[in-house]
C-alpha cells in the first residue's frame, strides 16, 4: 500500500493473484495521484515482484489499461516486456437479432467439470492463460461470489459438451455490465456458426438477467473474432496491454 506523507489516505497499491500458470499483477493509482505513476509505479511493481521472487518466482502477466509511455518504462524497468494486447468491445442490449437457434442449459456442479475442462482445454491448447485448467483451478473459479450456475450456459450434443459460454453480471459498474468471461466450442465442431450462436445465447441471458450493455475481451489481432462479434453489433470500447516476463526464485 502507498499512502501520502504522514500515514495519511491510501493513494495506491499494487497486487498479485495466481493464475492458472503465472502471476497477475496489478498497479492501481488513486485517480487524484495519476501524475504520480512514474514515482509510484516502480516502487509498487518491484514491492510485488519481490514477493513473487520470495514465493519462488513464475511468470508474470500485468495487464494495463490504455497503456502509456509511463507504463513501459515501468514495465522495462521491471524486467518485463510487452505481450498479449486486449480489445474491450461492447453492445447494448438486447440484441436486435432473433434470439438464438441452440439449447442451452446452465452448469451442474459437481457433474459437469470434467466435460467442461474438456472443451475449454482443447479449444485453448495454444492459449497461454485460458488453456490447461485443471480441476483444482476450475473450483477455485466456481467457488468465487460472482459465480452462479445459471450464468455458464452448455451446450450438448450427442451427449457431449460441444460447447459452453460463461456469462458474468459485473454490479458494480454504472450501468451493470453483462460480460462474456469465457466462450469455446469444441474442436471438432468449429466452422458451423455455433460460437456466434452461444455468443448470442450469452447475450440474450445477461439481458434477462438485467444488463443494459454486453461486454467482452478479444485479442486484437483476432480479426476473424472481432468480424464476428461486430456483426453481433460489437463496438471497440478500449485496449488493455499485457506485460509479461519471468520472475526468479530470489
Amino acid at each position: 500500500l502507498a499512502r501520502a506523507p504522514g500515514h495519511g489516505p491510501l493513494v495506491a497499491y499494487s497486487q498479485l493473484s495466481r493464475g492458472n500458470e503465472s502471476w497477475l499483477v496489478d498497479v492501481v493509482v488513486h485517480p487524484h495521484h495519476r501524475y504520480d505513476m512514474a514515482v509510484l509505479g516502480p516502487d509498487l511493481m518491484d514491492a510485488a515482484l519481490g514477493v513473487v521472487r520470495d514465493e519462488g518466482g513464475g511468470h508474470v502477466h500485468w495487464w494495463v489499461f490504455e497503456p502509456t509511455p509511463i507504463h513501459e518504462t515501468i514495465a522495462r524497468g521491471a524486467g518485463l516486456h510487452p505481450g498479449r494486447t486486449a480489445q474491450q468491445m461492447r453492445t447494448a442490449l438486447p440484441l436486435s437479432d432473433a434470439p438464438p437457434s441452440i439449447d442451452v442449459v446452465p452448469f451442474r456442479p459437481g457433474q459437469d467439470e470434467e466435460e467442461w475442462l474438456r472443451v475449454n482445454n482443447a479449444a485453448f491448447a495454444e492459449h497461454p492463460e485460458q488453456g490447461g485448467w485443471t480441476r483444482d483451478l476450475l473450483e477455485t473459479r466456481l467457488a468465487q461470489p460472482w459465480f452462479a450456475p445459471e450464468h455458464l450456459l452448455m451446450h450438448w450434443a450427442d451427449g457431449r459438451l460441444a460447447g459452453f459460454c460463461w456469462t458474468k453480471l459485473h454490479t458494480d459498474t454504472e450501468p451493470v455490465l453483462g460480460g462474456i468471461y469465457i466462450i469455446a466450442v469444441d474442436p471438432p465442431r468449429t466452422g458451423r456458426g455455433l460460437a456466434r450462436s452461444l455468443t448470442a445465447a450469452g447475450l440474450h441471458h445477461l439481458h434477462r438477467a438485467g444488463a443494459p450493455l454486453g461486454m467482452l475481451y478479444v485479442d486484437a489481432g483476432n480479426v476473424r473474432a472481432q468480424s464476428m462479434y461486430r456483426s453481433l453489433g460489437f463496438a471497440p470500447h478500449h485496449l488493455q496491454q499485457a506485460f509479461v516476463g519471468d520472475v526468479h526464485q530470489r
